[in-house]
């Protein structure tokens, strides 16, 4: 199950994911992953046997859905949660009015997986809080 995290438990369930992903496992500063988008961005959570396990947001830029801090607890890789928690956000971004587009900054090692979801890679590869990255996106 898929749902949009409202209320602050969600929110805050949101964030104690991402710090397990992000800060622990990939050591990315707590200055980094949180962020002034929060505030505005919709959060999404990802169950799996109910307990939240992966979480995702969207940050509203014009016609564009930026898709971000897309990540799941370790215990839940590898069971096609995470393509059906990008999926949810797309559906979401294609119901909006006015969206034309989803993009995302992809680590690299992570390319493949968002090409299977009908992303394309565009631009160079950058740093992002020491992960190499690269800009991907989808036309809807």
């Amino acid at each position: 199950m898929i749902k949009q995290a409202l209320s602050e438990q969600d929110l805050k369930t949101c964030l104690d994911i991402r710090i397990e992903v992000f800060v622990h496992e990939q050591g990315i500063s707590m200055d980094e992953e949180i962020d002034d988008l929060d505030q505005d961005a919709s959060h999404f959570l990802a169950y799996h046997e109910d307990k939240a396990v992966g979480t995702a947001r969207i940050v509203w830029k014009a016609d564009t859905a930026k898709i971000g801090r897309i990540c799941l607890l370790e215990s839940a890789r590898g069971t096609g949660l995470g393509a059906r928690l990008v999926d949810h956000t797309i559906q979401i971004a294609k119901a909006r009015p006015g969206m034309k587009r989803a993009e995302l900054g992809a680590q690299c090692y992570a390319i493949g997986f968002y090409e299977k979801l009908g992303f394309a890679a565009y631009g160079p590869v950058y740093d992002d809080a020491g992960i190499d990255h690269r800009e991907m996106e989808l036309f809807f």
